[in-house]
């Protein structure tokens, strides 16, 4: 594996975090002028910036789904086992993302 991955690798990780983080906490900072619970708008947009995340840490689903197909059709397997990886460390992002927030309301965010 080249040099170049492990940077998209760690990439994938953070902007993944990155955006859980930033996310909730600019919602919940919206959710506090205009007189809403900042708690719950965390808990809320952490679980609805889940997705998102990963998509943006990928860099766009076209992108990725042009990946995969170029994998499967032209036999690159190892393009296909690349993007996994990927998903595998944005998910890893969202993941510890939601957990430090979690950790910080001290309530679950399913």
């Amino acid at each position: 594996m080249e040099e170049r991955f492990f940077a998209q690798f760690i990439h994938c990780y953070f902007i993944a975090f990155g955006v859980i983080i930033g996310g909730t906490i600019i919602g919940s900072m919206g959710s506090f002028f205009t007189g809403d619970p900042p708690i719950a708008a965390i808990n809320r947009l952490a679980k609805s910036l889940r997705i998102w995340a990963i998509v943006a840490a990928i860099g766009g689903t076209f992108d990725a789904i042009a990946k995969f197909e170029k994998g499967v059709l032209d036999g690159a397997t190892f393009d296909v086992f690349k993007q996994i990886l990927f998903i595998v460390a944005a998910m890893g992002g969202v993941k510890s993302a939601i957990l430090i927030l979690s950790w910080a309301i001290q309530q679950e965010i399913e």
